[in-house]
């Protein structure tokens, strides 16, 4: 009963978080791009990371309800999956003094939910084979 409460309340955090973001992404792209340079174009650029720090916020808040098995199974994943993104990105640096193109910043975003997406599998597959009789 514990888990699902724990999980529901995460699940509106976030959602919510996410929403904010989504409304506040398409403003800024909407109305942020055709300002001219200036101080009120780059806040309004950055708007979106007020609901990118919401969604920390939930993820921390998710952290602090969960037990203790959880939250240590959660942050060997997340540690996993930096590892593999720094190991990613530090090579295609390497690639790129070699001519590869330049890559934007955001996909080390991607390569981050590739890597711990790929984690969790890996591990729900080992658990199910330690648990199988």
């Amino acid at each position: 009963m514990h888990e699902r409460r724990v999980a529901r309340a995460y699940r509106i955090d976030l959602l919510t978080a996410i929403a904010v973001y989504l409304v506040l992404l398409v403003a800024s792209i909407r109305y942020g791009r055709p300002l001219p340079d200036g101080p009120l174009r780059t806040a309004a650029l950055l708007a979106p990371m007020v609901g990118f720090g919401l969604m920390i916020r939930a993820i921390a808040r998710h952290v602090g309800r969960i037990d203790e098995y959880q939250r240590r199974r959660l942050l060997e994943s997340l540690a996993l999956a930096f590892a593999i993104t720094g190991a990613a990105t530090f090579s295609y640096g390497f690639l790129e003094t070699a001519g590869f193109p330049k890559l934007s910043m955001f996909s080390v975003w991607m390569v981050m939910g590739a890597s711990w997406g790929g984690v969790c599998i890996m591990r729900a597959l080992q658990d199910r084979r330690t648990a199988a009789p």
